[in-house]
């Protein structure tokens, strides 16, 4: 084997990686709610919320990837740096969630990602004119807004509508029913959450493949389409990572932003889960963590806006913002030092 095929066996292994730790790292996302009203144990939870992400795959397709893969140009880099920007970008977004998840952040692994990835772009490139795709950037741009917004409103939206709907059965009855919903709404959140997060490493696997010569890139510079084995790694490794856990933010997400009953956590998972659907069939790269946090606390505000802790989400909504400029930051950084090291060699 030849030492660039070698290379490119290094940074597919490193941008799975990337999707098991985005996997435990989201766990929360998926099972925080079912977990923290206690209609299913972590570890059947967990169990639940893999097998739906695993198959998302065959519901939302693979629009969410050709977005990503194609957000930075890679062909107007010189092809010698492409598979370096590559591991620059993914470093970017590893070393960001890593320290965002041992602080206990729910973050976006997917504006981790993104930033990361036009970090090492802009560094290599020497500037960003061209090299940026419009429309990926301003869609993503967007949604970092509108997803928790829509989130919030759903959540708020649902629980109201539910609180009327039940408002003559009794407590014991709601609860009990909305045990057995929650199972059909966490379902629907993890298949949403593996089908949007699962498909931005595929996106990025397709990119190594084409830096690395395997595949071509279209003559519009746009990635080719995306192998199917790259698909079942994707959805199989960020699945793997749900199992693992992520139960630093899982206690964030459960409890400390507001406390929810059953019907509560299904009106937050129903109200994001939406969102995501929408989202990811038009091919939108978003946020999972910022869309079941505006639900989540769309869903608390129904009771009192006393209910949510404000000063938990004002640290969330800090972590957002800072997310792509500082995983940008690390994965120029990270270029400037490879670069530096392979002139060396």
């Amino acid at each position: 084997m030849t030492a660039s095929f070698i290379f490119v066996l290094v940074l597919i292994a490193l941008a799975l990686l990337f999707d098991y730790i985005n996997g435990f790292h989201d766990a929360a996302n998926s099972i925080a709610t079912v977990v923290s009203t206690r209609v299913l144990s972590p570890a059947v939870a967990v169990a639940w919320a893999a097998f739906f992400n695993f198959v998302a795959f065959a519901v939302f397709g693979t629009r969410v990837a050709k977005a990503i893969g194609d957000g930075v140009r890679m062909d107007l880099i010189a092809p010698g740096w492409r598979l370096y920007v590559l591991l620059a970008a993914l470093l970017g977004a590893i070393i960001w969630n890593l320290i965002t998840w041992w602080l206990g952040l729910p973050t976006s692994s997917s504006h981790a990602l993104l930033g990361g990835y036009a970090g090492a772009g802009i560094a290599a490139y020497g500037g960003f004119h061209g090299l940026l795709k419009t429309d990926v950037w301003e869609r993503t741009i967007t949604f970092i807004v509108l997803s928790p917004l829509i989130g919030l409103l759903l959540g708020f939206a649902m629980m109201v509508a539910v609180s009327w709907i039940f408002r003559r059965w009794s407590p014991s009855r709601v609860d009990k029913f909305f045990r057995r919903g929650q199972l059909f709404s966490a379902a629907a959140f993890s298949l949403g959450h593996g089908g949007n997060d699962a498909q931005k490493t595929m996106g990025i696997m397709t990119s190594v493949l084409a830096a690395g010569g395997i595949l071509s890139y279209k003559p519009d510079g746009t990635l080719p389409g995306i192998p199917f084995w790259v698909v079942l790694a994707a959805q199989a490794a960020i699945a793997l990572g749900t199992l693992s856990g992520g139960w630093r933010i899982i206690h964030t997400m459960g409890t400390k932003i507001t406390k929810l009953k059953p019907v509560g956590g299904f009106c937050a998972e129903t109200g994001a889960a939406l969102t995501l659907a929408y989202v990811t069939l038009t091919g939108t790269p978003v946020s999972t963590t910022h869309t079941i946090t505006g639900a989540i606390v769309g869903v608390g505000a129904t009771r009192r806006l006393s209910a949510v802790k404000w000063g938990v989400a004002g640290r969330i909504v800090w972590a957002w913002v800072l997310t792509i400029p500082v995983a940008a930051t690390i994965a120029a950084l990270s270029f400037l030092v490879i670069r530096a090291l392979v002139g060396l060699f």
